[in-house]
């Protein structure tokens, strides 16, 4: 198990964020956003644990959720899914929401297309998606 500092964390996540530095760090450790910390030897250390729950917050506030919502959120998951969650950060990336095009399919399904695809491309992908939606094989 990796132990890491606060400050260590901070330079970590700030690589993701750089909104993400030693105060919000400690400030989201001290209001519970993440899980409590690992006693190794006789210090309490971050772990690898805790940089998913971080990049889970990340995400999670880019998609504008709340602080308390975060955590209610995070707080049933299992570590798995959390870490899921923070995999998805670079689709929440500020340039790529105002950049790329995000068109609603139905009330469940909605696709974010680039700006660098044809426009027959474009529709080629709504048409497939579509048909798929309604059961259609081709």
């Amino acid at each position: 198990m990796s132990g890491y500092t606060a400050k260590q964390i901070a330079e970590i996540i700030g690589q993701d964020d750089p909104r993400m530095n030693l105060r919000t760090v400690r400030y989201y450790t001290q209001i519970g956003m993440v899980p409590p910390l690992e006693t190794v030897g006789n210090k309490r250390v971050y772990t690898d644990k805790h940089i998913h729950f971080f990049r889970a917050i990340i995400t999670l506030t880019r998609t504008g959720e709340t602080l308390a919502s975060i955590q209610e959120i995070l707080n049933p998951l299992t570590i798995e899914e959390v870490e899921k969650i923070g995999q998805r950060m670079h689709l929440y990336d500020s340039s790529r929401v105002l950049e790329n095009e995000t068109l609603a399919i139905t009330e469940d399904v909605a696709i974010t297309i680039s700006p660098r695809i044809s426009a027959e491309l474009k529709q080629k992908v709504i048409d497939s998606v579509s048909r798929a939606l309604r059961g259609e094989t081709n």
